[in-house]
């Protein structure tokens, strides 16, 4: 398999497993999906600026950028998100894990492939900003759900003082009309 076909699929094929999460769901978990985007952007910037790592082969569109950072990274934020929030020790847990594997595993599987290079960093290094990361990741959730809380609570409300021409119709009233 070549290496854009690794590189591509790691943007396009994360996104696709969204059609199978709810709708709610997706709009619930989005925005953290976001921000892992955004923030494992960061990361991955300041790993190239400081030499400790280097990208060799990437796609069109992304210059420095892996393609993990704007496919992977985010949809599966938002999926362990989906599964473990509530959860913190779970959740913290499934990122540990996952990030083992991410830094010991993918990431050198990437290098002996020529796409990924760690100049000056071990996984070690690279290891060492998701913990922070995910924990910031989950606070950001948190808050999230304060707000979708309190937009509920404020669609509910402006439904209760709509003025009567504009309220909805109970369903014996619709039937009679």
């Amino acid at each position: 398999m070549s290496n854009q076909v690794i590189l591509w699929t790691m943007l396009i094929l994360p996104w696709i497993t969204l059609f199978f999460m709810k709708k709610e769901d997706i709009k619930r978990f989005m925005p953290v999906g976001l921000l892992t985007a955004v923030t494992s952007a960061i990361i991955v910037e300041s790993g190239i600026t400081l030499r400790l790592w280097e990208t060799q082969e990437t796609i069109y569109p992304l210059n420095q950028m892996m393609p993990y950072v704007y496919g992977l990274s985010p949809v599966l934020s938002m999926w362990i998100m989906k599964y473990t929030y509530g959860r913190f020790v779970i959740y913290m847990v499934t990122n540990i894990i996952l990030d083992i594997g991410f830094s010991y595993i993918f990431l050198p599987s990437l290098d002996n492939r020529g796409i990924f290079h760690f100049v000056r960093a071990t996984p070690l290094v690279a290891y060492l900003p998701t913990i922070p990361h995910t924990a910031v990741l989950y606070a950001y959730q948190i808050w999230q759900e304060g707000i979708y809380v309190r937009t509920e609570r404020l669609q509910q409300a402006s439904v209760i003082l709509q003025p009567g021409v504009a309220k909805y119709l109970d369903k014996d009233k619709q039937d009679e009309s």
